[in-house]
């Protein structure tokens, strides 16, 4: 049997899971004089966000750190999976798999270091920010452009939707007047 295209991957992706620092921050852990950590997010990424679940699909987060700054965020743009603390993520998304009736082959993970690696290599798409560990790059079934922090969440959320024909829909609303094929 063949390999699969990207495009192939992305047809039956019901549920989008990030990693968040070096995805969804660009990987850097800032501390102010108070001991509160500060990070910074992308609005493109959130908005990214906002559009796969008008799209009807589920997004969800499962991190290594634990951060208060994370449940904000996340309660913020309406996500209600959160998994922090995270030392083997694996079995964190093989048990959210089966609490939610889903395949391996329904869910995209984006990731950018060696603890995503185990998921990235078990899921229907498996995608890695353009600066992930080698690792990471080399495992993936596909590679941002963006760096993590700086649209990549985007740039993934952008791809599966047109690929599924549901990008334009979803844009129109914005006042986007192009025909042309996704």
């Amino acid at each position: 049997m063949s390999e699969l295209t990207v495009a192939e991957r992305c047809g039956p992706i019901e549920l989008l899971l990030s990693d968040v620092d070096g995805v969804l921050t660009d990987g850097g852990v800032i501390f102010d004089n108070q001991g509160i950590e500060i990070k910074r997010f992308h609005t493109r990424d959130g908005l990214g966000i906002k559009l796969w679940q008008r799209a009807g699909w589920r997004f969800g987060l499962v991190t290594g750190r634990a951060s208060h700054i994370v449940n904000l965020r996340a309660a913020e743009l309406g996500v209600e999976i959160v998994r922090q603390g995270v030392d083997e993520k694996w079995p964190v998304v093989k048990q959210l798999l089966a609490e939610l009736h889903l395949r391996p082959e329904q869910v995209a993970y984006v990731g950018d270091d060696l603890p995503d690696l185990p998921v990235i290599l078990e899921v229907g798409l498996g995608v890695a920010v353009v600066d992930a560990t080698e690792e990471v790059r080399r495992a993936a079934h596909w590679v941002t452009a963006a760096p993590g922090g700086k649209g990549a969440l985007r740039e993934t959320i952008e791809r599966i939707l047109k690929a599924q024909g549901r990008w334009s829909r979803l844009v129109n609303k914005y006042g986007q007047r192009d025909d042309r094929q996704e």
